[in-house]
């Protein structure tokens, strides 16, 4: 259930639009306030269209610590700076909640995004204490608020966390796709700007042929034609920044390079 501009686009690529901290979270800056969070969001929304991104996902990357459940004010702000930005984006557009799968999909249908990407099923011991999901319950709850449109990428290597399931990477790929009904599979490093091992991709890609294989953590320039060899797709956030620092601006330069090279793939 991919958007059908990404349907129809060989190897594409979906770049990370990072919030700054949210009102609440330790690194919330009281001075710059919600009006520099819009500001941060557009500049970086405008870089990566502007220089041939495929795709873009707004994520809360920076309300830190992480937590289970989302707070009321990350949600508000999401929605509310999406929403403004609704007339500026071109590209489809998907949202991220750390880690919190159900409050993904309001803000998706809140302000039409066609995806989302969450870890929704397994069991973790991870920074944030023990992970448990609950498949089953999100997939009511898309029902629920007629999201059905919203497609829902799995995110089967947790960062930050170690997976207490022993099933062998590619069966648990398998697994999802069959019984919880993944839209997309992705495969992670061990946190964010790592990037998973290319026998790892490999092994997930060769069991899963019916929906894409995405490549969700650490792509880079100088990695992403080997990974996009085996995978159907990746998403780019570290690696599409200023100095390859996940936390500052995207840098418009690192975004044409990259895309230049993703084209030779086409």
């Amino acid at each position: 259930m991919l958007p059908i501009q990404l349907m129809n686009k060989k190897k594409f690529v979906i770049g990370m639009v990072h919030f700054p901290a949210c009102p609440g979270f330790t690194l919330y800056d009281d001075n710059k306030g919600i009006q520099w969070i819009l500001e941060r969001v557009r500049n970086d929304l405008i870089a990566l269209q502007e220089n041939g991104i495929d795709a873009v996902m707004f994520c809360n990357e920076n309300d830190r610590p992480y937590s289970f459940q989302a707070d009321f004010a990350t949600v508000a702000v999401m929605s509310r700076v999406i929403g403004e930005l609704q007339s500026s984006i071109r590209v489809p557009f998907g949202v991220d909640v750390l880690w919190d799968a159900k409050a993904a999909l309001a803000i998706a249908k809140a302000t039409g995004a066609s995806f989302i990407r969450e870890v929704v099923t397994g069991v973790y011991a991870s920074d944030m204490g023990l992970w448990n999901t609950n498949v089953g319950e999100l997939f009511k709850y898309r029902k629920l608020i007629e999201a059905n449109n919203v497609a829902i990428f799995f995110n089967i290597m947790a960062e930050f966390a170690y997976s207490l399931d022993r099933r062998p990477i590619e069966f648990v790929a398998k697994s999802v796709v069959f019984s919880s009904m993944a839209d997309a599979v992705l495969v992670s490093g061990p946190m964010t700007g790592q990037p998973p091992e290319v026998e790892t991709v490999k092994k997930v890609k060769e069991v899963i042929t019916d929906v894409p294989v995405i490549v969700n953590t650490g792509v880079r320039e100088d990695n992403v034609q080997e990974l996009l060899s085996i995978a159907d797709g990746v998403i780019v956030g570290t690696g599409l920044k200023r100095d390859g620092i996940t936390w500052n601006p995207v840098d418009p330069e690192r975004v044409r390079r990259f895309m230049r090279k993703v084209e030779t793939l086409r």
